[in-house]
């Protein structure tokens, strides 16, 4: 039977201690025991079912766990107070002095300025390579390399990583390949394609209302038991814990998460084409014009479309400016950064989500200053909102006018 994230998700059956349909909210810090013996066992990680305090776990927490491990394919999954959280753990638990990491150089801001600037206080070091060129990260393993690590769509500039090719080289070297799925849950499923550790912002598209901040690592068994040990795992040392509160909320919300992405994706798609036709530069991987476009096709999940993300260049960082203030005050989407939210989203990622990475390798990497990153809403009639964008373009001189359909 083929994999099916979203019937994996489905298929789990919580109930809360009342008969409720959704799982009680464990909201206590720390749990009692009716033996000593028993809280040593939890101690030593030798108690199943047994809870000791919610910076290890809590009931709320491992239920949102297991339903992204089923989404993901994976043994088990640790859910974390932010999608750094989750990258930083995961990347501190897996390295020592004087190891190495492969990374991609376009990723996401806050990773890029972990990976460059802080991991060196440890004497971790990373290289940043175009993860397109195969050949390239070949030439970048050394004998301390521990990890090779990437986002499957990448941030800003929607890269796609070719996951299986990347999972070859990895078992060849013995690396752990780890993979940012944020931009592309339930479309791309990492660990089938091969990768080990699969990590997710639920931030973003998972729990889907810009109300919350979290992360998750999934994983095999052993590598969350190692993040969770109480006596050298990084997501319990660094408190990298989340609220039970708000576990239960996105846990909640990941239960419409294929509906969204759906609708992300059939927007995604429709605007991408439309923005091409216009002789705008636009990125999007359902294009056929995306470099990667079949490779894309050829790892998705095909009934959850191609994502919600896309990007427009519109000359400059005056334009960029414009235009997106423009449309806010159109009320088209929100100038803030983030993505995933009902509403389109929209920022020049130059000067905001990958401002930590230095304007010289921006320009390498082909971050140019008037790239517009787009997060896709949920908008009904998306046809309306493309002739309101349009106008936009229209009255700035980014688009010469056109004669257009009346917008209702």
């Amino acid at each position: 039977m083929s994999f099916k994230p979203a019937n994996n998700i489905q298929d789990l059956q919580y109930f809360g201690e009342f008969g409720g349909v959704n799982p009680s909210i464990s909201d206590s810090s720390t749990y009692t025991f009716l033996s000593a013996k028993t809280m040593f066992d939890t101690f030593e990680g030798n108690a199943d079912g047994c809870y000791l305090y919610s910076r290890h776990s809590s009931p709320s927490n491992l239920y949102l766990g297991e339903a992204l491990a089923a989404m993901e394919g994976t043994e088990t999954a640790i859910v974390t107070s932010s999608g750094m959280a989750a990258i930083t753990s995961v990347l501190l638990q897996l390295c020592s002095a004087g190891d190495h990491i492969i990374s991609s150089r376009t990723i996401y801001g806050g990773t890029y300025a972990f990976l460059k600037n802080f991991t060196p206080k440890f004497n971790i070091r990373a290289s940043f390579v175009d993860i397109t060129k195969l050949d390239t990260i070949e030439k970048a393993i050394t004998k301390n390399t521990k990890a090779i690590y990437c986002e499957v769509v990448s941030n800003p500039l929607l890269e796609i990583a070719n996951i299986k090719e990347l999972a070859e080289i990895a078992r060849k070297h013995e690396l752990k390949l780890i993979v940012d799925n944020t931009f592309s849950p339930l479309s791309i499923s990492p660990i089938k394609l091969g990768a080990h550790i699969v990590i997710h912002s639920l931030t973003k598209f998972i729990n889907g209302s810009s109300d919350t901040v979290g992360g998750v690592v999934c994983g095999t068994q052993e590598l969350i038991n190692e993040l969770r040990n109480v006596n050298n795992g990084a997501a319990m040392l660094l408190g990298v814990t989340m609220d039970s509160l708000r576990a239960s909320s996105i846990l909640k919300n990941l239960r419409t998460l294929h509906i969204r992405m759906q609708q992300h994706s059939k927007n995604g798609l429709y605007l991408a084409r439309k923005f091409e036709a216009d002789g705008l530069k636009t990125v999007y991987p359902g294009l056929e014009s995306h470099p990667s476009h079949t490779l894309f096709k050829d790892q998705m999940n095909k009934e959850y479309g191609y994502g919600g993300m896309l990007t427009i260049d519109v000359g400059s960082l005056h334009n960029a400016n414009e235009l997106m203030e423009m449309m806010q005050e159109k009320n088209l989407g929100y100038l803030a950064v983030s993505l995933g939210f009902y509403k389109t989203l929209f920022s020049a990622p130059g000067t905001s989500t990958s401002s930590e990475i230095p304007h010289e390798e921006q320009k390498a990497m082909g971050l140019t200053e008037g790239l517009i990153r787009f997060s896709i809403g949920l908008d009904a009639d998306i046809e309306r909102t493309y002739k309101m964008m349009r106008q936009c373009m229209e009255t700035l001189g980014i688009l010469k006018s056109k004669k257009l359909s009346k917008i209702a």
